[in-house]
C-alpha cells in the first residue's frame, strides 16, 4: 500500500503560479510512475502530467505544456508540480498518483486525497 499526500493549493490570482507536492509513504516510490490530475466542478477528472520512475521522461496534456512542469526527488519520495501563469480554468482539485506505467489514463493503483486549486480573475 502506498499512501499519497498533495499539499500545496491554494487562492492564487491568475497570472500567479503554485507549486504542489506529493509525498508518498513508502520507500519503494521510486519504482512507481507518478501523475497529476485534476477535477473540476461539475468536469471529469483529466490527465495533467506524469513523469517515470526515474524522472527521465515526462508527458503533459497538450493544453498545459509549457506553463506546468512536473518533477520528482525519489530520495525524498517527493513528486512536484510547477504551476505557472495560472488561469481561471485551472481551477480544480489536483490529485497525484502512484503506477506502475507512465500513462495518461486514470488507471493508476494509488491516488492522494487532492488538493484544492482556485484561481481568481
Amino acid at each position: 500500500q502506498v499512501q499519497l499526500v498533495e499539499s500545496g493549493g491554494g487562492l492564487v490570482q491568475a497570472g500567479g503560479s503554485l507549486s504542489l507536492t506529493c509525498v508518498a509513504s513508502r520507500r519503494i516510490f521510486s519504482t512507481y510512475a507518478m501523475g497529476w490530475f485534476r477535477q473540476a466542478p461539475g468536469k471529469e477528472r483529466e490527465f495533467v502530467a506524469a513523469i517515470t520512475m526515474s524522472g527521465g521522461v515526462t508527458t503533459y496534456t497538450d493544453s498545459l505544456k509549457g506553463r506546468f512542469t512536473v518533477s520528482r526527488d525519489n530520495a525524498k519520495n517527493t513528486v512536484y508540480l510547477q504551476m505557472n501563469s495560472l488561469k481561471p480554468e485551472d481551477t480544480a482539485v489536483y490529485y497525484c498518483a502512484a503506477g506502475r506505467f507512465l500513462v495518461r489514463t486514470s488507471t493508476y493503483d494509488y491516488w492522494g486525497q487532492g488538493t484544492q486549486v482556485t484561481v481568481s480573475p
